[in-house]
């Protein structure tokens, strides 16, 4: 049971990752498209975005936290090392950006986002440094 438990786990990690890589590079787009005054891209925007996190990236974080629950269940000797603190730390920080994409996500479609490219470009930076380390943790178990 755990190996299909941790298979299923692995593919929502890898859309979750997917969607939280791809949804602030449309936001770079986005905000290169609201500089530049192309009304049929920021509209064409808003609705990739929203599907984006409403079809993709909110179902798989879902779909992360009850099979990664669902592994420390089936191994609830985890809870007791030091690299799964901090793991669990780090899922916390992007459960945290998953909904600050969000309010992005909020603000372009209401036209009210200030924020430029440059600063998405910044920001979508984050779940990598995210990734690396959350792999590192689960595979090295350093402490």
């Amino acid at each position: 049971m755990y190996l299909w438990v941790k298979a299923i786990h692995l593919m929502a990690v890898v859309t979750w990752f997917a969607a939280l890589f791809y949804l602030p590079r449309l936001y770079v787009y986005h905000a290169t498209a609201r500089d530049n005054g192309d009304e049929q891209a920021i509209s064409y925007f808003k609705t990739m975005e929203r599907k984006l996190y409403r079809g993709i990236m909110t179902p798989s974080m879902i779909a992360v936290l009850i099979f990664g629950g669902w592994m420390l269940y089936l191994v609830p000797a985890w809870f007791s090392q030091g690299w799964m603190h901090a793991k669990l730390a780090l899922v916390v920080l992007l459960i945290a950006y998953h909904h600050v994409c969000l309010i992005y996500l909020k603000q372009f479609a209401q036209d009210r986002c200030t924020k430029g490219h440059v600063f998405f470009r910044w920001f979508n930076e984050a779940p990598v440094i995210a990734l690396v380390a959350i792999i590192l943790l689960a595979v090295v178990k350093p402490f």
